[in-house]
């Protein structure tokens, strides 16, 4: 995939825990853990406001693009 997510650093420059962020955000740890872990196919533009709302960052603090296409092959 050609983005990168960022999220563990933001939050450990933020001096926060996922599962703080999780009770901000009004998100399941399991479902954080998915996107910080990278394997997330998806992100609802609500939740990534949310995210950045709580820790005070840009959406280009937390993904970041590669550079590369990265497209996956279907199965």
């Amino acid at each position: 995939m050609g983005i990168r997510v960022c999220l563990e650093d933001v939050l450990k420059g933020r001096g926060m825990t996922s599962k703080e962020l999780c009770k901000l955000v009004d998100i399941t740890e399991a479902n954080l853990s998915v996107l910080r872990s990278g394997k997330a196919k998806g992100v609802r533009f609500h939740t990534i406001n949310r995210i950045c709302y709580y820790l005070q960052c840009d959406v280009g603090d937390i993904l970041k693009f590669d550079g590369e296409l990265g497209e996956e092959e279907e199965e």
